[in-house]
């Protein structure tokens, strides 16, 4: 994941300023590096890359026994070096799996974050994992008992299209703005309203 520069942050930081300004919501923005480190599957596929070796030399070669088994640890720790560079071994992940995963972490960082603990029940998170390609927004109860999850679900198709292009601060920047103008329609600003969550971008890395 290519860092967030001084001027991205700031203008990602003003802009959930600006929507929360209008409404007695909570915005919350984390993106992640990648929402797992999927190590076991790394390995799980240099094992079966070394099961692989025995039999195409059993049946066409005449290489004794030891030989093949030296070649068998070979293969598997030259996959292992491999899979350890992350672009391979995110690769090598199932689109269902890594995408389960990032949901779960999002759950967690719903929690993590204490959107759970507004006032009103009105915090909202928006969660972008880019090894996964993915991105979601939650949101506390209060929200979805006046606006239905189809609608988020819109914006998230359009943040992921906007990503998908490179356009990453620009879909924050949207998405954000987007929320902010939804939850002022059904959460306008109280007359005593604080800020209870931080406004900046929470950049989450995972090794």
């Amino acid at each position: 994941m290519k860092t967030f520069s001084n001027q991205e942050r700031a203008a990602i930081s003003q802009a959930i300023s600006a929507a929360e300004s209008k409404t007695s919501g909570e915005i919350v923005a984390v993106v992640a590096a990648a929402s797992g480190r999927y190590y076991g599957y790394a390995i799980m596929w240099a094992a079966l890359a070394a099961l692989t070796v025995p039999l195409p030399l059993i049946f066409f070669t005449k290489l004794p026994v030891e030989f093949i088994y030296l070649a068998q640890l070979a293969v598997f720790a030259v996959a292992v070096l491999l899979v350890q560079w992350r672009p391979i071994r995110f690769a090598l992940v199932p689109n269902g799996v890594g995408r389960a995963r990032a949901h779960q972490k999002a759950a967690e960082q719903f929690l993590a974050q204490n959107l759970h603990t507004t006032s009103g029940r009105t915090g909202m998170l928006i969660y972008i994992s880019f090894a996964e390609r993915f991105a979601e927004i939650i949101a506390d109860e209060g929200i979805y008992k006046k606006v239905p999850h189809e609608t988020w679900e819109q914006l998230v198709d359009t943040l992921t299209r906007q990503i998908g292009r490179g356009e990453r601060t620009q879909g924050l920047l949207d998405t954000i703005e987007h929320c902010g103008r939804i939850l002022s329609e059904h959460f306008p600003p109280g007359s005593i309203d604080k800020n209870e969550l931080p406004n900046h971008l929470i950049v989450l890395d995972v090794r």
